[in-house]
């Protein structure tokens, strides 16, 4: 079973400087959680019919649209549905027979914000670190730590009903990580925020996922979101699994290149249809080609640069993004 990961005493800084976690090692591991041929039905409504996945260390996000089961499978990771059929392990262990212990090395942060509008947030960030089996004094402090990380140190004292939508969010991931998990499984965790505040939630996330060690499963149907954050991704569709794996690996070429300037976009894209490459502007790059071999398009490109003194930020082989990954796998298109 996996060590926890560690919250030290309080400190009174904001998320810039060291918030008091001991930053951990990787642990070797073959799969964080792994899912074989596993089924789901609520009554008889099936949810999943096929769900196989090795998840690996790292940032993972799942997929899917509106009721394919996101949700119902994050309760099955934590032991609190039965699945069907199928094989489930989470760290090692079946969620189904190993649920409690299971439960105290895994930080939940749940979609909804119905959270106890009296209560002052380290108290509630306290009580359920009790609750995940810490020593009250521990608790204590490790609630602070996970607040002050968060940003809401000065914010600690008050009750959560007074809080905004994105101060909510926070304190959720306050709890989630504050007795100290080795894996955190976060449910749409910037539903409601505001652009600015995504940024800050996405930053933290990350900074928590690689700073720190712990291994992190989100939810998110921006989809932009986990191709910038994640390290991997799992699509459902259908109830079943339709693609898992390394983003950089599932996004395949599509023919192309793309090309990053920060000045001169038309002049340069004028000189690249001229010399008979197809070219697209869309905001600050270049989608150039179709066919044409990589180093065909390159040396255009490099001619029509060097001919208008632009600044070139990058070039390479077109990739098919996630949402393109997405539209192919579950909607075909």
């Amino acid at each position: 079973m996996c060590d926890r990961h560690q919250i030290g005493e309080s400190e009174h800084v904001n998320i810039a400087v060291d918030p008091g976690l001991t930053p951990q090692a990787p642990l070797p591991s073959p799969a964080v959680i792994s899912a074989a041929a596993v089924s789901k039905s609520w009554g008889t409504t099936p949810v999943f019919t096929d769900l196989t996945a090795n998840i690996p260390k790292g940032i993972t996000g799942l997929l899917g649209s509106n009721g394919s089961g996101k949700t119902t499978l994050f309760g099955m990771l934590l032991g609190l549905h039965d699945r069907n059929g199928g094989s489930l392990s989470v760290m090692g262990e079946d969620p189904a027979t190993a649920g409690p212990e299971l439960r105290q090395l895994i930080g939940y942060s749940p979609e909804h914000h119905d959270l106890p509008v009296d209560v002052a947030a380290q108290d509630f960030v306290r009580h359920l670190a009790e609750v995940h089996g810490l020593p009250k004094h521990e608790a204590t402090t490790r609630s602070s730590d996970a607040l002050w990380l968060v940003g809401l140190g000065e914010e600690r004292a008050r009750p959560i009903g007074t809080m905004s939508t994105g101060q909510r969010q926070r304190v959720k991931l306050a709890q989630a990580i504050a007795h100290g998990p080795s894996l955190i499984i976060l449910d749409e965790p910037t539903d409601g925020l505001d652009p600015v505040q995504r940024d800050d939630m996405l930053e933290l996330i990350r900074k928590i996922g690689t700073d720190y060690g712990i291994d992190v499963l989100l939810s998110s149907h921006l989809l932009e979101e986990v191709e910038r954050i994640a390290d991997n991704v799992v699509i459902i569709a259908d109830g079943k699994t339709v693609a898992a794996g390394r983003i950089d690996d599932l996004q395949i070429g599509q023919g192309g290149a793309v090309v990053v300037l920060d000045d001169q976009h038309e002049a340069v894209a004028r000189s690249i249809h001229e010399a008979g490459i197809a070219v697209r502007i869309d905001g600050g790059r270049l989608f150039v080609g179709n066919d044409e071999p990589i180093e065909a398009i390159g040396a255009v490109v490099r001619d029509a640069v060097a001919t208008h003194e632009a600044s070139l930020r990058r070039f390479g082989a077109r990739q098919q993004s996630l949402e393109d990954l997405f539209l192919h796998e579950v909607h075909g298109e």
